[in-house]
Formats: structure tokens, sequence, C-alpha cells
């Protein structure tokens, strides 16, 4: 089903400014990334696009396709990030039948409400091998075609929970801060060979599937949890695609190197709440086992074996 273009992209942009280019996205199917890449070929690029389920993967990249008449959008599926030899061979088809690499989006992730004891060591590992490992191998594979590239960019999408810790987080705040360091050495290793790479940390984010991990799904809930925030709103998708097209335009080649959280100033605020619970629960109560809001998806609410 096509996507209206209000949803994904502010009607501030010209046309065809990334005319010609090739955007590589792990975790392109995601209900952010997709968006982002959406946006992308909108405005002129061709895309691949990377993901674990074959069918929803491929499906996503026909309806990216539609965003703009002409645009070609490869759908890469049973693409494991943790495998390099994986994005190896999706790097090297991008490449082949596109023409090359010229943006990178490294947004493959996973997340979960859990508390430390709550959290198997393994599920801790899986998150970090997801987040850090997947973006460790996302640079290594497509820096090669990278360097070849007038443009380079490449954009990591990462969190805001490391920033000040964040209770029931500790594995995502852990991968992200990993994510953050790794951006950052690309920058400082090939800035000088022409490479911008920056850091995009989306807050809470309405109709996301981060979101229903994280938020309680109750409307009343959902004001609340919305007035704690600066900006007195939710973020959308727009919002993210919008500050992708910026990050990976011409306009940004000096932004190298940075963390740009896009959440409405949310995270200074970090500490007046937090995830997976009700926002009328009180620190240090809310820790008490049991006291994690009901309707979350694919919550981690029994003790794991450490």
């Amino acid at each position: 089903m096509s996507v209206p273009e209000s949803t994904y992209l502010s009607p501030i942009w010209r046309d065809d400014i990334f005319k010609g280019k090739v955007i590589f996205v792990t975790g392109g199917a995601g209900t952010i990334c997709s968006m982002q890449t959406r946006a992308m070929v909108r405005l002129g690029a061709n895309a691949c696009i990377l993901g674990r389920n074959a069918s929803k993967t491929e499906a996503a990249a026909k309806d990216i396709a539609t965003a703009r008449p002409g645009a070609k959008v490869i759908g890469i599926g049973e693409c494991d990030v943790r495998k390099i030899e994986s994005l190896e061979a999706a790097a090297a088809r991008c490449a082949k039948e596109l023409g090359g690499i010229d943006y990178v989006i490294a947004g493959a992730a996973g997340n979960f409400v859990a508390s430390i004891d709550g959290i198997s060591s393994n599920a801790f590992k899986t998150v970090m091998d997801i987040d850090v490992l997947g973006t460790y191998n996302t640079i290594k594979a497509t820096l090669p075609y990278l360097l070849r590239s007038a443009t380079p960019r490449l954009l990591a999408v990462s969190a805001t929970f490391h920033y000040t810790g964040m209770p029931f987080q500790a594995h995502v705040a852990a991968a992200k801060a990993s994510v953050d360091s790794l951006i950052a050495s690309v920058a400082l290793e090939y800035g000088p060979r022409g490479v911008v790479a920056n850091v995009i940390a989306p807050g809470p984010i309405a109709g996301t599937e981060g979101m229903a991990r994280l938020a309680s799904s109750r409307p009343e809930q959902i004001a609340e949890h919305e007035r704690a925030i600066p900006s007195g709103r939710f973020g959308t998708v727009r919002d993210i695609a919008d500050a992708t097209v910026f990050l990976l335009s011409d306009a940004s080649s000096y932004i190298n190197g940075q963390v740009i959280p896009v959440d409405g100033a949310s995270w200074r605020r970090q500490g007046a709440y937090t995830v997976g619970v009700d926002m009328g629960a009180k620190y240090p109560d809310f820790l008490e086992p049991g006291r994690t809001t009901e309707g979350l998806k694919g919550g981690k609410k029994d003790k794991a074996k450490l």
C-alpha cells in the first residue's frame, strides 16, 4: 500500500537532490528505516534494503519503489547483520545491480523492556550482536564502496538512553553507546578520505515498533507521556526522515562524527520517567517485580537465568 508523501517527507526538499545516488540500508523494512529510505528514494536515490524476513523485506522494497516513478529498490531478505559474509554479499549485489553505494544507514536493532535480573546473558549478547556487531559489519562491508563514491555518507540509528541511564534498558544503553563510539571512530579514521559519518538518535516516535515495545498503549498514559516532552508531542517518522535527508545531503557536509538527537528535547527529562512503566509509577517503586505496564510487545518480565 502506497504511503502518502506527507507522512514521511516535508515539502521543503528539492526534487532529485539524490539523483543517481545509491543508498544501502540495514533494517530497511522497519517502521523507521523504511521511511528514511522512502524519503531518499522520493528525492532521486535508488536503494537496497536488508532484513531477516525475506517476504517482509521484498514487499517493503516494492512499496518503497512507488515513491518515485522509475525508482529501483532491491529487497534482500534472510540477511543476518551478525554475519559479515551475509553483508558482504549484499553489498556486492547492491553495487553490481545499482552501480555502487553512496550512502549507508545502519539501522538493524533489537529492543525490549527488561531489568538486569530479568534478562539472560545470552539475551544481552543478542542485542549487543545485532546493534554493535551488526553496525560494525555494515561499516566493514560497505566502506570499500563508499570510498569510491564522490559523496560517501554513513548514518547509524542509535537512541538516547545511555545519555542518562535508563532502568530496564541496560542492554540497549550499552549497545547504543558502542554504536555512537564506532561512528566517532569512522569519522576520525575515514574523514580525511572524504567519509562523513554521523548518528541519528530518535526519541519517542509514534506508531513505530520501538514505541510498541517500550511505551503503554493506553490513551491517558500516552497523553501524560507527551506532556513530559519539552516539545509537547511524540515524534513522527517524518521527523526522522527529514533529519536523515539533511544529514545525507551536501548541506551537512561539515557535520561529521556527531550524534544528533531527534527527540523534542525529551532526553533532557529522562530522569523524570522511564520506559516500560505507567507514567504515574515512581522510582524506585517501579523496580519491584511485576510493575511494568501491560500490553508491551515482546516484554521480558520473567526472571532469567544468569
